[in-house]
């Protein structure tokens, strides 16, 4: 026992001397998360729009001032000719035009319909579904004004109510996925060249004839960086609260617990990884590519998974950020306990497990 606390000391010892290590280790996460936080977004604000108003009326000027009057979008150009569209277009700013028909205001007052058309940049289809959206939005809040004294024989009116997320904000989305991402590739990828880091010291030879026992020294490889991890964790979850005003309206020390737990499995695997390879380039190669776009793409934190193929849902499976995803979102935003997520939980578990002993095994083979 007192060679295994030794082996874990000299490991904590190795760790902070090198300062590369704590960079990756405490910087990264931090800069991630708030780049991240504040960059990914899928809500719109301050899009430069143009005009395109061939009637030039009350009623549109109305429409105008009030589309300008949100936050949402940025009046940047007024075409007089439909032939501009396409060139204000190419140039890449504009993002939206607003082509209203002549006689706009006749129309509505005359026969009640007037034509808005909108033209959007689908480049990027997602912003260019969002823009359309809020324009249709202001334009009907503006129709219900106009109409306000008319009242209907029969009325339909739809009561939407946004559960866990009233307001809409994406950060609600991101931060847990960026969390995931952060927690899964820092942790894998510090592990990942911890034994591959003996090789090419040369010290490896000492842990093979030491008197330590394979399972020993992958707990003591991975002990170390759990207890920074949830450093790292409880850093992150702290950035999540009080910077982006991210809600835990379910038990913190559950939270802490699948957290730590996340961190063991990611921490497992990154052992695995650093068993089956040569050199420190190629652990890291492994972790950091062969890790991130599986975990971006198939945890479920941007992309759904239900709409992805057959394939890839099934592929998604063996993904461990799938699940914490899961888990973080219901402790996070919906409150959930154990109960709702024991399935997830012990998925996790066999995860870890699995990992752990294929890193004992993998060892055991360099051991003969």
């Amino acid at each position: 026992m007192k060679r295994f606390i030794g082996f874990i000391k000299k490991e904590f010892y190795h760790i902070f001397r090198d300062r590369r290590s704590l960079f990756i280790l405490f910087g990264m996460p931090i800069a991630q998360i708030m780049l991240f936080g504040f960059a990914i977004t899928n809500e719109i604000n301050n899009v430069d729009i143009a005009i395109l108003d061939h009637s030039k009326d009350a009623t549109t000027e109305a429409i105008i001032n009030k589309i300008s009057a949100s936050t949402y979008f940025s009046i940047n150009e007024v075409i007089t000719k439909e032939s501009d569209i396409e060139t204000i277009f190419k140039k890449g700013k504009i993002k939206a035009v607003l082509n209203f028909e002549k006689d706009f205001s006749k129309n509505l007052i005359k026969e009640h319909n007037a034509t808005l058309q909108i033209i959007t940049d689908a480049t990027d289809p997602n912003t260019a579904n969002t823009i359309s959206n809020y324009i249709n939005a202001i334009l009907q809040q503006y129709q219900k004004e106009l109409n306000k004294d008319v009242k209907l024989a029969y009325q339909i009116i739809p009561q939407t109510r946004m559960v866990y997320n009233r307001e809409l904000k994406s950060v609600y989305m991101f931060v847990p996925g960026v969390m995931t991402i952060i927690l899964m590739l820092v942790s894998a990828m510090m592990t990942s060249i911890s034994i591959t880091r003996e090789k090419e010291l040369g010290t490896m030879e000492i842990l093979l004839v030491s008197p330590l026992k394979p399972f020993q020294v992958i707990v003591g490889k991975v002990f170390p960086y759990i207890f920074l991890s949830i450093i790292n964790a409880v850093v992150i979850v702290m950035l999540s609260i009080f910077i982006f005003k991210m809600p835990v309206q379910g038990s913190l020390f559950l939270l802490a617990l699948e957290s730590i737990l996340f961190i063991v499995s990611a921490l497992a695997l990154g052992i695995l990884i650093s068993t089956i390879s040569a050199t420190q380039q190629t652990a890291m190669m492994i972790s950091l590519m062969g890790l991130m776009l599986p975990v971006i793409l198939l945890s479920g934190f941007i992309f759904p998974i239900s709409s992805m193929p057959l394939p890839l849902q099934i592929i998604s499976n063996i993904i461990p950020a799938k699940w914490f995803v899961i888990i973080i979102k219901g402790i996070m935003l919906k409150g959930v306990g154990l109960q709702f997520i024991w399935k997830e939980t012990l998925i996790l578990v066999g995860m870890t497990v699995f990992f752990i002993a294929l890193s004992v095994k993998k060892y055991k083979i360099r051991l003969e």
